[in-house]
């Protein structure tokens, strides 16, 4: 498959300047592009990975079969290499007897993974290029970093006006959300994540510079920028959907939100308001449970546990509750295992996860597509680390069609208004980064 040559250049300690470049010279080059950034998080203690370029695909996969984690598991087989993609939401319909009728405003695949010719390590004072060799100047790692820092890039942002408005107004959310409750009562879910849609029709935008003004607003963890032809994911997602280090798995839901307060004081009160609030916590249980329940089905005997549970983590817009589940993996079973048996992540789903996203299908208005799917990489060992794609701007610059979706759980004890805060809360950063004008109209008021 190749030999990768690596070399290391010296820069000047200014992250945002050569995140800007290495993604505006990527952008030109390549049809394929996937940045992981860790924005230096300093609470993610399985983190690994400061910040990766993959650009160029040597060889790639695109789902659409019958079985896509069979055809992947294929091609990763056969690649001793670093492998980065993205797994879509829409593979639960080959997992279970399930269908998306939804309509689709950005038309990504069901999976998408490939070898990039180019990997690009960010540190705080270097970047090291790694080269698969046979691609001419590609392969050469001198030769791409002197056409990094000599391409024109942009150093002044100009996110456009976007206006941004709901597929659903606030009144047909509240019924919905009493809807759901109904099936609740009745027995038939205890937990569902319900999102909406916040999109722009005929929409012009730079994705370098809406990705660059998103990652400043909210710098987080499991920040993504991916480019696929015609189509890119902005991401700022702060969860981890599931990482194999060894024979170990880790699985980090998310379940529980609280704005940020306006001094320590008042942001302590608040983490302690979150950590002991009855819903939030459990909320969070209820997906643990589930997250516990789905690594048994590839873990050692009596090796799932709770490392953390309702553990606040502090983010620049949010506190989140976050948990962690970890199991030793099967030696008999192929790495990608425990990925197939827990996605799609119970996070975003519900309880049981079956009826929930039947439910899902049938409440939601819009197709979720790469939304509440994952993003990551698997390295030579085949360990890997992948996301869970919130907190995105999804964009089709041929449709001029951009997507954003935010959601909450809904249990029993759900206040439909509040829920109704909640969404708007996460959508928050994610369209200040395109100077959002939302749409005033007497249905989104109703």
């Amino acid at each position: 498959m190749g030999v990768r040559r690596y070399q290391s250049f010296n820069i000047k300690p200014n992250t945002c300047q050569t995140l800007q470049c290495v993604l505006r010279w990527s952008e030109s080059v390549s049809e394929h592009i996937a940045f992981l950034n860790t924005n230096n998080y300093k609470h993610d203690r399985y983190g690994n990975v400061e910040g990766v370029f993959a650009i160029g695909a040597a060889n790639s996969f695109t789902g659409g079969a019958p079985d896509d984690f069979s055809e992947l598991r294929r091609f990763a087989d056969n690649i001793n290499d670093w492998i980065f993609g993205f797994f879509s939401y829409e593979l639960k319909n080959q997992l279970e007897k399930l269908n998306s009728k939804n309509p689709d405003g950005i038309l990504m695949p069901v999976a998408h993974f490939f070898q990039p010719v180019i990997m690009i390590h960010m540190h705080d004072d270097s970047l090291e290029i790694g080269c698969l060799q046979g691609y001419g100047n590609m392969s050469d790692p001198r030769w791409v970093y002197s056409a990094i820092t000599t391409h024109e890039a942009k150093h002044e942002m100009h996110p456009p006006l976007v206006k941004m408005k709901p597929r659903v107004s606030r009144k047909k959310y509240l019924d919905k959300i009493h809807a759901i409750k109904e099936h609740i009562q009745a027995g038939d879910i205890y937990e569902m994540n319900y999102c909406i849609e916040f999109f722009a029709s005929e929409t012009v935008i730079d994705p370098v510079d809406v990705y660059l003004s998103l990652n400043s607003v909210s710098p987080t963890p499991f920040s993504c920028f991916y480019k696929l032809d015609d189509k890119y994911l902005l991401c700022a997602s702060p969860e981890r959907f599931m990482k194999k280090q060894g024979q170990k798995i880790i699985s980090q839901p998310i379940k529980g939100t609280l704005a940020r307060g306006h001094n320590t004081e008042e942001d302590q009160a608040r983490m302690h308001r979150l950590f002991n609030d009855p819903k939030e916590r459990s909320e969070n249980v209820m997906i643990v449970d589930l997250v516990r329940n789905d690594l048994a089905r590839t873990a050692v005997k009596d090796s799932v546990r709770v490392e953390e549970l309702f553990g606040i983590y502090p983010f620049r817009h949010v506190h989140q509750m976050i948990s962690t589940v970890v199991s030793n993996l099967k030696p008999d079973l192929h790495f990608l295992d425990p990925i197939r048996c827990a996605f799609p992540m119970g996070s975003m789903t519900g309880a049981p996860k079956i009826r929930a996203m039947e439910l899902i299908d049938q409440f939601e208005d819009t197709l979720r597509g790469l939304y509440s799917g994952a993003v990551g990489y698997i390295d030579p060992n085949k360990d890997f680390d992948f996301n869970v794609v919130i907190r995105s701007l999804l964009y089709n610059r041929e449709k001029q069609y951009l997507s954003y979706m935010a959601g909450s759980a809904i249990t029993a004890g759900s206040v439909p208004e509040k829920e109704y805060e909640e969404c708007l809360l996460k959508a928050k950063a994610v369209l200040d980064a395109t100077s959002e004008l939302w749409a005033s109209s007497d249905d989104n008021n109703q």
